[in-house]
């Protein structure tokens, strides 16, 4: 079911990655954060982290992405919110977010593929994917409007700054960077991170170089197989996996120490020692 200890310190965040199998039905999706919710908030989680496209999935993608979008003041970010008042926690979630009216073109019937953090407060951040799927033969830009690049999107819980990306940004090493440059100690990426030769390896392999190379936890939540690979996990600024699961649906909780962080850091100070900036294209 999950794996990561249960036992925290006074100095720690308790974070919890949520592995669940998202469908094309908005309540159930709800539902099943709900009972998530519960049980990683019994085991002491005070940030939860779902996969992408949480609130609504189909495979493959078609038309009922957009028929099934939602601004995020609609009712399924109403009721991320409703369960972060109950336990007093933040949850950070992909949603299928409606396109404005004044970012459609013609007849496109895109969405954004948005992740948010969402505490009793309401939407604490707000993630557009930027870099989409158009590799190992899925076109994701077919469905899905990017993101804009530019300022980073974080949030605070207990001194320690989240930042957020998306699966396939993992591919890109500068958005994990430009986190890193506004502060963040850690990385939050939700994920569908599709099946296929040696994607697990990558997987893996990705979480923990984002996580080395920038000095930072890195917290992932993907969809559990057959669709994902799963193996959701918590990797720490070494690199290390603290706590991970399996490729059913499950959850796993680790601690997060703002001392590790600066610890790693005084060791490996990669980030001062860097000679280069990233700029957005």
């Amino acid at each position: 079911m999950s794996a990561g200890s249960d036992v925290t310190t006074a100095a720690a965040t308790v974070v919890a990655v949520c592995q669940f199998a998202p469908t094309a039905d908005r309540p159930r999706n709800l539902a099943r954060i709900a009972e998530l919710t519960a049980s990683a908030v019994g085991r002491g989680a005070r940030v939860l982290v779902f996969p992408e496209y949480a609130s609504f999935f189909v495979d493959p993608m078609d038309a009922s992405l957009a028929a099934n979008a939602e601004t995020l003041d609609g009712p399924f970010v109403q009721g991320l919110r409703a369960l972060a008042v109950a336990h007093e926690v933040t949850i950070v979630a992909g949603v299928v977010e409606r396109v404005d009216a004044e970012e459609r073109s013609g007849a496109s019937a895109r969405v954004h593929n948005t992740v948010v953090a969402v505490d009793g407060t309401g939407v604490r951040a707000r993630y557009r994917k930027q870099h989409l799927y158009d590799a190992f033969g899925q076109t994701e830009s077919d469905w899905i409007a990017p993101g804009e690049t530019g300022a980073a999107e974080t949030f605070e819980v207990d001194g320690l700054r989240f930042g957020l990306m998306t699966c396939y940004d993992l591919r890109f090493p500068e958005v994990a960077r430009t986190l890193v440059d506004a502060g963040v100690d850690v990385i939050v990426a939700p994920a569908e991170w599709v099946r296929g030769p040696l994607k697990e390896h990558h997987w893996t392999t990705l979480l923990a170089a984002r996580a080395i190379e920038n000095t930072v936890y890195l917290v992932a939540a993907d969809h559990p197989t057959p669709i994902g690979v799963g193996h959701s996990s918590v990797v720490d600024p070494q690199g290390v996996t603290v706590a991970g699961v399996g490729t059913g649906e499950g959850i796993a909780i680790a601690e997060l120490d703002r001392a590790a962080v600066t610890r790693v850091r005084e060791i490996n100070p990669v980030l001062r020692l860097r000679r280069y900036d990233v700029i957005p294209r």
